[in-house]
């Protein structure tokens, strides 16, 4: 997903979100960088570009775009919660040594689900913890 600062401003106006220039740039921020970022990455990142940004800003306008659906809360660890802004449906990999989230093409329709049939599924978390391939290689040499 990449957006021209135009089309940046007509994608948030159509999911009901005001595009004002701090809102563009967290968002902006969070499709260049697909690293998965906490709030403190954010805010430390753009406060530099931005000085009266304020982590309360960026807590609000994080959950703005929660409530819009143009983001997705990551929860693989309790004391850690990383924002998407890929909605589309995927999973993660944690890499327990150096952090690294990594995000993992599911193909849903390999899973035997019938027996969600009978109920209403409002979200769906698919997340693996291990050791990712670059850790592996480095504590081998």
């Amino acid at each position: 997903m990449e957006f021209a600062n135009k089309s940046l401003e007509e994608y948030l106006k159509k999911h009901g979100i005001k595009p004002s220039y701090q809102r563009m740039r967290i968002f902006d921020y969070l499709v260049q960088h697909k690293n998965h970022p906490t709030v403190d990455v954010i805010f430390r990142a753009l406060v530099q570009e931005i000085p009266t940004l304020s982590k309360t800003t960026v807590y609000n306008t994080l959950k703005l775009f929660l409530e819009q659906g143009i983001v997705q809360l990551l929860v693989i660890e309790e004391n850690e919660t990383r924002y998407d802004a890929d909605i589309s449906t995927h999973g993660h990999f944690k890499c327990t040594e150096c952090g690294h989230v990594y995000d993992i093409r599911i193909d849903l329709s390999c899973l035997d689900l019938s027996e969600l049939k009978a109920h209403r599924v409002d979200e769906q978390h698919i997340y693996f913890k291990g050791t990712c391939n670059k850790c592996l290689n480095k504590n081998i040499n």
